[in-house]
């Protein structure tokens, strides 16, 4: 194990002394828990704050923690770029022949010169190619580009989905809010949260679908302004406090939105979930990068505004944790959290800034800009890193702002000024409250290549093979257009309901199916399993009887969800079964899916027996392993907890021989006394560091101790007693150091989630609390595609 490999502990570089222009010999090791209290990085452009913070995302990936980022320069994407071979044909395809050109150097050339600097650059740091290999084996790094091709597609504008049952009803306010400003800003309206007419009416049209847990995509919204689903806006009627006119002209701005070239690549590609963000469908850690660099202002602010609000509502849904679970970074904050205006990303990240730390989610936010930020709103971040920055007035400003975040923390300016004075490029002065003094420190080289924003078309390039893989293009298989007919009228006590579509061209063809809504009860008192679980079932109708085929039914959360308010206007609907025309057919069919969920409902669970838990009913074994993994992560923390505690004894102890050992010299060389009472004192408490990366303070001083003693007892022959006492002392230490080597190495094994053997569970549900609710006719909107074939085209 390499001396910076430690235990829940970064490396970002080593220590420098500004005056010698030295650094230290010890690593500067970052204790991932302090990152839950939050990170702030400044510096000017050439500050070497992208390297200091992709060396961030790369240690946390190392030691298994997802990222989620936002990155609206497109430096970020170089996480892509991680070469373990460090050969010049990994690096040729991402050489710009034209800055070849600049340089008097073919492309082939430039390459082998880049990989020979990476590859020495690496070297000096302690690192190689190996330790890139285990970047890339440890995390999935992927690029989302919203609004565009060129990576993997996001859906943002799908659907305003309701909050999971039992939601903070504040929080789903201000989750509200943020929505309508970011959508309104989208349309080009700035709009006042408390004056707007158009923000309060689009909050109270997304408030009113989400207390019936109804999702809202464009089109409903839109139908919404027009024919709004309440009669009131406070105690004035709509049509006082917005005529139809003016939600006209506000619908048509909408549509405008939707009806625009190129707004369809918005609604495609995966959902906006955070968990499959963090997460791969098997459990592995991911580095999600969301490119925003391409997008206009108003489109970067919806983006930055909805996955914060995303982030926020998957936050309240994990439970608390003092271990660090996940990483939220936003590499150039500017414009998204100024000092007195409030523009829509702001409240969600405030939110964020105050509530995170419970939930083990580490908030890193970046900045070239000091002077616009709201230094206030970031005073709960631990941890501060100021880079070289480019005038005085913008080191004043970072020193006033941090005096204000930090006040009582013992800042003094003085200090903060002196010590900013010796930052040069890669340099860094970082506060962390953990510690006892800010310390200098020059950044480690990054494991992946610095090569500067990636264009659209080389993201297109990197992202090619994951687009082909995971999004590939299916032939259409020819379905038979029923006989279009218009709106049957149902009889009384037969519920309808209609499947939201997506928005296309061609004439909707809306064709009969039946959907249910049911709660089932797992319980295994054993396994520690005792759940209910609700959920909607969409049945295709069998040909011949008309009946729903329960067994070839899709499985949804909830049925709501998928569900518009109306349907589209214009369109035709297929024949409709004449049983499913008769009321009393529903209710048999009830009992037949009751019979269903209880002959073929069984829960596939995962137990892992090692750690005495067991998966949630529905919970996939990626899921299962996420939270496997940070389980382990607190497990981790306390075995460390509980070494450092077991082997605290031991090495005061040491401390104490060294400081007799250390006044018997002094008897004999009184001179050398206060070099020998500083050096017994430093080695003791520079230990613990050396093996667990510590604090700063301890692991800097490690090294000058071990040098001042070794000066102290070789200078003089005549302190034999004591050096006698030393070489015991030294071979002491030496076996205690071996031994916690030897504990850390069989905790670190035993942490790989991957190696936790898990055991398949069926679950049966119990019978008798199977319970069947809504049961209803379900119109699926189908659309002929380009082929002339029609295919089905709700949001499903």
């Amino acid at each position: 194990m390499a001396d910076y490999e430690k235990l829940g502990a970064f490396y970002l570089g080593r220590g420098y002394d500004p005056a010698k222009d030295m650094l230290a010999d010890e690593p500067l090791m970052y204790d991932s828990r302090d990152l839950t209290t939050h990170a702030v990085c400044v510096g000017m452009t050439g500050s070497g704050k992208t390297g200091l913070c992709v060396s961030l995302l790369e240690e946390a990936a190392l030691d298994g923690i997802p990222a989620l980022v936002i990155d609206p320069k497109g430096d970020i994407s170089n996480l892509m770029l991680a070469f373990p071979g460090l050969s010049p044909a990994e690096f040729q395809p991402w050489i710009d022949p034209a800055e070849a050109a600049r340089k008097g150097m073919t492309a082939e050339a430039l390459a082998a010169k880049t990989a020979e600097a990476w590859k020495n650059g690496l070297a000096e740091w302690g690192e190689d190619g190996d330790r890139i290999r285990r970047f890339r084996e440890s995390a999935d790094v992927a690029i989302y580009t919203p609004g565009s091709h060129a990576g993997l597609p996001l859906s943002i504008l799908r659907s305003f989905a309701p909050p999971p049952e039992g939601s903070d009803a504040g929080a789903t306010r201000e989750r509200i809010s943020a929505a309508v400003s970011g959508l309104l800003g989208l349309v080009g309206i700035a709009a006042d949260p408390l004056k707007s007419r158009e923000h309060i009416l689009l909050c109270a049209i997304v408030d009113a679908a989400w207390s019936r847990e109804q999702a809202l995509d464009l089109a409903g919204l839109i139908g919404a302004i027009q024919k709004p689903p309440f009669e009131k806006v406070g105690v004035f009627d709509v049509e006082t406090f917005y005529p139809a006119s003016g939600r006209l002209s506000l619908a048509m701005a909408v549509n405008n939105l939707l009806a625009s070239p190129g707004f369809g690549v918005w609604l495609e590609g995966e959902a906006l979930d955070i968990q499959r963000l963090l997460f791969t469908s098997d459990g592995k850690p991911r580095i999600s990068v969301i490119s925003i660099a391409h997008l206009n202002d108003a489109e970067r602010m919806f983006v930055v505004t909805l996955v914060a609000n995303e982030l926020v509502a998957w936050m309240r849904r994990q439970p608390g944790t003092a271990a660090l679970r996940a990483i939220f970074y936003m590499d150039e904050i500017f414009g998204y959290f100024p000092p007195t205006a409030m523009p829509p990303s702001k409240l969600p990240m405030l939110t964020l800034m105050k509530q995170a730390r419970a939930f083990g989610l580490g908030v890193v936010v970046a900045t070239q800009n000091p002077v616009d930020l709201d230094y206030k709103g970031l005073s709960n971040a631990g941890t501060w890193f100021i880079g070289r920055l480019q005038t005085e007035r913008d080191r004043e400003r970072v020193i006033d702002g941090l005096l204000s975040a930090q006040a009582g923390a013992g800042f003094d300016r003085g200090e903060l000024a002196k010590l900013m004075g010796g930052i040069a490029p890669r340099v860094f002065l970082m506060r962390n409250v953990n510690d006892d003094a800010p310390v200098l420190f020059r950044t480690r080289w990054a494991l992946c290549w610095l090569r500067g924003p990636l264009t659209l078309p080389e993201i297109t390039r990197l992202m090619a093979p994951r687009r082909s893989a995971e999004f590939p293009k299916h032939a259409a298989t020819a379905a038979p257009a029923p006989k279009a007919a218009g709106r049957p009228a149902l009889p009384a006590g037969i519920e309808e309901v209609f499947l939201a579509a997506k928005p296309g061209s061609g004439d909707i063809v809306y064709r009969p199916r039946i959907a249910a809504v049911a709660e089932l009860h797992y319980a295994d008192k054993p396994a520690g399993v005792d759940s209910w679980t609700r959920g909607a079932w969409l049945a295709p109708i069998a040909d011949g009887s008309g009946a729903p085929d329960w067994a070839g039914a899709a499985t949804l959360p909830s049925l709501d969800s998928v569900t518009a308010q109306a349907p589209l206007d214009g369109a035709n609907y297929a024949e409709v079964p004449a049983s499913a025309l008769a009321a009393r057919s529903y209710a048999d069919w009830s009992r037949a899916l009751a019979a269903h969920l209880y002959q073929n409902g069984a829960a596939e669970l995962f137990a892992a027996r090692a750690l005495k838990l067991t998966s949630n009913p529905g919970e996939s074994e990626g899921d299962f392993r996420a939270r496997l993994a940070q389980g382990l992560r607190e497990h981790r923390d306390r075995e460390v907890a509980k070494l450092r505690e077991k082997h605290a004894a031991k090495l005061k102890s040491i401390e104490d021989r060294l400081q007799r050992a250390t006044d018997r010299v002094e008897r004999e060389k009184s001179e050398y006394s206060q070099r020998k009472l500083d050096t017994a004192i430093s080695i003791g408490t520079s230990v613990l560091g050396a093996i667990f990366g510590g604090r700063s303070a301890a692991t800097t001083r490690a090294g000058s101790a071990a040098r001042s003693a070794g000066r102290v007892f070789s200078e003089r022959g005549d302190v034999a007693r004591a050096g006698e006492s030393l070489q015991s002392l030294t071979a002491e230490r030496d076996e205690l150091l071996k031994r916690i080597e030897q504990e850390a190495g069989a905790l670190t094994a035993s942490l790989d989630p991957a190696s936790i053997a898990l055991e398949r569970i069926r679950l049966a549900p119990r019978k008798s609390d199977i319970a069947v609710g809504r049961i209803v006719l379900a119109w699926e909107p189908w659309r002929a595609g380009p082929d002339g074939f029609p295919r089905p085209a709700s949001t499903l």
